[in-house]
């Protein structure tokens, strides 16, 4: 075994020098045996060199079909695929296969193929982590800004008011005067100091810092509580009040006082758009294994362009300047996120609904919380 290895190691064929070598020795070697075959021929000396010459011509094209298929050939493929690979072309690799120097070459320049597309992948992946990133921090500077304009545009009116009754309260000695411009003043730092608070509590939601404390809820009760707590709280204006609740109870997994602040300012929307002697439908259904909230006011439909912005911050439909800084809407869309549910709203016959899809319990399996 050991001579065999040596032998082949030594005598073998397997690098494109060997070959070489061997073939122009066996070359030499077969002219030189094919004239000394042709000149002992009973022929004339010129018919014996015309046999020499075939002969020789025979093994002259042998050879050059064997260099072309142990160099040339393998030659041109390494060059092919090497130019798709300059071109960055990684799809078509070297296909030679073997054990010498070309066999070898094909297998180096695949390997580096291989890690050149991981690289350009990566570094792919990276460019598209660093665009996203970037045009990240472009919103986010935007959105800073479009907070700063808002918050000045909002702060001013209050801030007007009260300098106006301050200054009011250094000219009058009246004290039913005194006191109403107080009030004025109470009223209007509570409407800044719930601006900012909501503020907070959305710049909490958006980085996701804002957490949530889960517990099971009887839903149902929850719901009739809370709606009919708010709608006797709503500013005086004459409406309908309709509900269609289940008259089974069901539960949910949620945070209570976060949910709160949902219905609160959901019903608080409708109460500030239903149109006089208009309608007020507070809703709870079961929808396989959801309960469907719903809260419709009748009055004027929003156009279908700001449906899907009346959830931003600070936007208020068709420009129109009502009570409250249009935080409303975008809060309870952050905490209906934070449970991972579903809402939206929808232009009803002679109306507007907004709504939301509570899982109940049982279909959450072990989960108790949705975060």
């Amino acid at each position: 075994m050991k001579l065999w290895t040596w032998c082949r190691k030594n005598f073998g064929l397997q690098t494109i020098r060997k070959r070489i070598f061997f073939l122009s020795k066996l070359c030499g070697g077969v002219i030189v045996l094919f004239y000394l075959l042709t000149s002992g021929l009973p022929v004339g000396q010129g018919a014996a060199f015309l046999i020499w010459f075939l002969l020789m011509l025979g093994v002259i094209l042998l050879v050059d079909y064997l260099l072309g298929r142990f160099i040339t050939r393998p030659v041109d493929e390494l060059n092919e695929a090497a130019a798709h690979m300059a071109e960055l072309d990684f799809s078509r690799p070297c296909g030679l296969k073997g054990t010498d120097e070309f066999g070898m070459l094909s297998h180096n320049l695949n390997t580096m193929a291989d890690n050149l597309q991981k690289a350009l992948s990566q570094l792919e992946e990276a460019n598209g982590r660093l665009e996203a990133e970037v045009d990240q921090e472009k919103r986010r500077v935007a959105e800073h800004k479009d907070l700063a304009d808002h918050l000045s545009h909002e702060m001013k009116t209050p801030l007007g008011i009260i300098r106006a009754y301050a200054e009011g309260l250094q000219d009058t000695g009246e004290e039913e005067k005194r006191n109403r411009y107080i009030q004025v003043i109470i009223g209007e730092t509570e409407r800044m100091n719930r601006m900012i608070t909501s503020l907070l509590e959305l710049s909490a939601m958006e980085a996701g810092a804002a957490r949530l404390t889960c517990g099971l809820i009887g839903f149902v009760e929850f719901t009739e509580t809370e709606a009919g707590r708010l709608l006797m709280d709503l500013p005086s204006k004459e409406f309908v009040l309709e509900y269609r609740l289940p008259a089974e109870e069901y539960q949910v997994w949620a945070d209570k006082g976060k949910m709160e602040q949902v219905l609160d300012n959901l019903i608080g929307n409708a109460g500030k758009h239903v149109c006089p002697g208009g309608i007020i439908r507070v809703t709870l259904d079961k929808e396989e294994e959801y309960l469907r909230f719903g809260v419709y006011n009748q009055g004027e439909s929003i156009g279908e362009e700001e449906l899907s912005r009346i959830w931003d911050k600070f936007y208020r439909i068709g420009g129109k300047r009502t009570q409250g800084a249009g935080l409303g809407l975008a809060i309870a869309a952050g905490i209906l996120k934070l449970h991972g549910w579903q809402y939206g709203a929808r232009n009803r016959e002679e109306g507007v609904e907004f709504y939301f899809y509570a899982p109940l319990h049982h279909a959450l399996g072990s989960s108790k919380c949705p975060v």
